[in-house]
């Protein structure tokens, strides 16, 4: 959608993780960018250290030697607004962006939501074309006649031309962020495009909940699933989300939405994650009193968050915790039998040399014979001359008697090795 693109960065934080994104779907879109460096006005600012953090992320300003312009603002005193409004309509004459206004209407829906009062709206921005009252559009899966126009500054208009954005009423459903919107000569023919659209929609969706129930392959797999049920106030957060989550995904462990939507948290949710021992999370939407008193009735979590980085860090935490633990060994050392002593009450006994590092009581051990490992098992006896002791270190002697196993012989070798349990994260 975008022909140039406005990066804003505050000079006092720097470079954020959401500015690297920024600039990654800047790249990704081909489009140039104007850096305009913000809150100057702060005594802590330091736009110079902002224009050294862009350059590890390969946009090169103007003063640095590059192509990137750059302008220092301040959005609260107003400074520099108009430099920066000059150096947009410069960029605009040297890409020379041209459109026909006089066409009907295309364009791409930004955001859509439910809103409570108005219905379905949809905030889209007019590519080509006139957009006007009483034009009848499709987005996606969904059509309708224009009932009204709403400014960004909140007035209603009746017609909206390229590159203008406005709130479009009227639809009988919020379309999905991203949509192509365009106007059609009438209602037959937006009701055979939206019906093929639903129904290649629904298809996919099918294809996709049946890959989700997992096929046998996967389950014989043992892949663990980490059920989650996930609202969130627009169709644009909902996707980024979605999107983020699904990147966490491993051969092991993996996030499956069971419902995602636009909206609060409703009892049905609560119920549909009871069903799943599923967790529900509300992004900047709350849930609903009815939704509430049932989660608590049943002991269904729901969180909330308003930042997409700390819900997925947090649903990252919890999935790691399904990853099963790594077992490391360390070996301790290893001893030599010199003799086996048979007593009375106690069994076999070996009398062996400590030939390096240290053997400990509890500890796993191996009995090699001729390079062959012959038993695995626990040290039962550690004894120094007539005491019990916790440990035995190199080139000391000691005795030596194994839990449930007695076959030691005159030559063989014990190694004596401690196992670790290693909790993963992804």
């Amino acid at each position: 959608v975008t022909d140039i693109v406005i990066l804003v960065v505050a000079a006092d934080d720097g470079v954020m993780p959401q500015t690297i994104e920024a600039i990654n779907h800047a790249k990704a879109a081909k489009v140039p960018m104007i850096i305009a460096i913000n809150k100057i006005d702060k005594p802590e600012a330091k736009p110079e250290r902002v224009r050294t953090e862009l350059l590890q992320h390969e946009v090169q300003v103007e003063s640095m030697g590059g192509q990137v312009v750059d302008v220092e603002v301040s959005a609260k005193n107003k400074t520099n607004l108009d430099k920066l409004l000059e150096m947009i309509s410069l960029q605009a004459d040297l890409l020379d962006l041209k459109t026909n206004a006089s066409r009907p209407a295309e364009g791409t829906v930004i955001e859509a939501k439910l809103d409570r009062g108005r219905g379905p709206v949809a905030t889209e921005l007019v590519q080509r074309g006139t957009l006007r009252v009483g034009d009848i559009i499709v987005a996606g899966a969904e059509m309708g006649r224009v009932r009204a126009l709403i400014s960004d500054q909140g007035e209603t208009v009746n017609e909206a031309g390229p590159s203008v954005p406005v709130e479009v009423l009227g639809f009988n459903g919020p379309p999905e962020a991203g949509d192509r919107l365009a106007v059609v000569e009438n209602e037959a023919r937006a009701r055979q495009v939206t019906s093929y659209r639903a129904h290649q929609k629904r298809e996919n969706a099918a294809a996709s909940a049946s890959g989700m129930r997992g096929s046998l392959e996967q389950m014989m797999s043992g892949r663990k699933d980490f059920p989650l049920i996930i609202k969130a106030d627009v169709q644009g957060s909902l996707e980024a989300i979605l999107g983020s989550l699904e990147k966490l995904g491993t051969d092991e462990v993996a996030a499956r939405i069971l419902h995602a939507g636009v909206g609060g948290i409703s009892e049905s949710d609560v119920t549909l994650a009871e069903g799943f021992n599923a967790a529900s999370i509300g992004f900047s939407v709350r849930a609903n009193k009815e939704a509430a008193a049932a989660a608590k009735r049943n002991g269904t979590e729901i969180r909330y968050y308003n930042i997409i980085y700390d819900l997925v860090d947090d649903v990252k935490k919890a999935m790691s915790g399904l990853l099963a633990p790594t077992l490391r060994e360390t070996m301790l050392g290893n001893a030599e039998i010199l003799e086996v002593f048979n007593i009375s009450k106690v069994g076999k006994v070996a009398g062996c040399r400590v030939t390096d590092g240290s053997v400990e009581r509890g500890a796993n051990v191996r009995l090699i014979r001729d390079n062959v490992v012959v038993h695995e098992g626990k040290l039962s006896t550690l004894k120094r001359f007539k005491d019990e002791v916790k440990e035995v270190q190199s080139g000391q002697e000691c005795g030596m008697a194994f839990e449930s196993y007695g076959d030691m012989r005159v030559g063989d070798v014990i190694e004596c090795y401690r196992v670790e349990t290693i909790q993963r994260s992804l």
